[in-house]
């Protein structure tokens, strides 16, 4: 047994163990989420007049085939409405962001640094509130984004714009994209067990509507498959273990977390930062690719938990977009209801990134409260939180619902 050396002890000091002097530094417990907050632009658009807006506003009306194949697309999606941060007025203001290809990141740039985390502390103030403990009390800060880049990074800038301690430990997690929602998690997971009485603020906030927007050109259609679901938002979890009863009121455990890096995938989701902004190209085969794939990974978390049906346990999945839905619910003989949250959120809000899975989260926990259920988790006890990005990455995490 190794014993802690420490000098200049007074005499009554007790010398403890390395081991004893670990373990005290360690929760007891597993992780908890405390409380969710989620924010949006003010400016909402409605998803059946957006291509008409979108050609208008990027003068290129006259591409009337090229529009006629966007009107299909975002009919398609399923989406009714978004929020974006980017007006007619911003644009007008920087007409090189209305043009495909053309120089425009500085402009994009200018503003990201800036709304990306004014939108995260809102989001983020509201899961303080609902939280109810003193800001003083966070003691790690996760922040994650793919709507630009700089240093000092977002999780600076939120740190002043909340007040919190100069002290707070942070982390910066860029350009993870939709995955991101998931490992977020991850890490605050393995921060509040493995850090007595922490509590983790987790945010992520995208305006991926903005970095991606550029005009339409027939020869680039990865264009207007973006333009069609990103839209922009901010969403916030505190995370801690060994939860203050009443003071604290836990809403999900996080029992397990993984990742997989799905072989010879690179070319299925990716995105490069260029001039003209963030260019996202989404192969066609990623449906296929996730449902083919997906019944590895949730085994991985549920059978050692003796699950293998996944009708029995709640869906909070990242809405990628309707044929991802659609395709793990044929693969998974998964019923209509089980990824409902996912669908109205979808429809609700579009794709806003990393942000999106705590939304559905969110829309589970409420929906639950709302049908007078017995716990948050559709009134059952096991779920599972499933995310989808670059790589091609899955990200999934065992839930455990928390009785109302």
């Amino acid at each position: 047994m190794i014993k802690c050396l420490c000098s200049n002890l007074p005499p009554s000091a007790k010398i403890v163990t390395i081991e004893e002097f670990h373990k005290a530094q360690r929760a007891e417990g597993l992780a908890n989420v405390l409380a969710i907050g989620t924010a949006n632009p003010s400016n909402c658009i409605d998803q059946s007049t957006y291509p008409d807006y979108f050609f208008r506003i990027t003068n290129s009306e006259h591409k009337s085939e090229l529009k006629r194949k966007f009107k299909q697309m975002c009919a398609k999606t399923m989406i009714k409405k978004r929020y974006l941060h980017l007006t007619e007025e911003i644009l007008k203001k920087n007409p090189n962001i209305c043009d495909y290809n053309t120089p425009s990141f500085d402009a994009k740039q200018k503003i990201t640094i800036i709304e990306v985390p004014k939108l995260g502390q809102e989001a983020a103030q509201k899961a303080i509130k609902e939280w109810g403990q003193p800001i003083s009390k966070i003691t790690h800060l996760v922040f994650c984004t793919t709507s630009g880049v700089d240093m000092p990074g977002a999780d600076s800038q939120l740190t002043k714009l909340l007040g919190l301690d100069p002290s707070v430990k942070r982390f910066m997690l860029y350009q993870q994209g939709c995955s991101g929602g998931a490992a977020v998690l991850r890490l605050a997971k393995d921060l509040a067990e493995n850090n007595k009485k922490a509590r983790v603020l987790v945010v992520c906030s995208e305006l991926i509507n903005l970095m991606s927007f550029q005009g339409p050109r027939d020869t680039d259609l990865d264009v207007l498959v973006g333009q069609a679901f990103s839209s922009d938002g901010a969403s916030a979890v505190i995370i801690g273990s060994d939860p203050i009863i009443p003071i604290e009121r836990p809403l999900f455990e996080l029992v397990f977390t993984t990742q997989t890096l799905l072989p010879n995938s690179e070319s299925a989701i990716y995105s490069n930062l260029s001039e003209a902004g963030l260019i996202i190209h989404i192969h066609k085969e990623v449906p296929m690719l996730i449902s083919t794939n997906i019944e590895k990974i949730l085994l991985e978390g549920f059978q050692p938990l003796g699950i293998s049906d996944w009708n029995s346990i709640f869906w909070v999945a990242h809405p990628g977009g309707r044929a991802i839905s659609d395709q793990i619910e044929l693969k998974l003989g998964l019923k209509p209801e089980k990824l409902k949250a996912t669908r109205n959120v979808l429809s609700g809000y579009g794709n806003m990134g990393c942000a999106t899975i705590l939304f559905v989260l969110d829309e589970m926990r409420k929906a639950s409260i709302s049908e007078g259920l017995i716990s948050t988790g559709e009134g059952l006890e096991w779920g599972v939180l499933c995310c989808f990005g670059p790589g091609l990455t899955m990200e999934a995490v065992v839930l455990r619902s928390i009785s109302i």
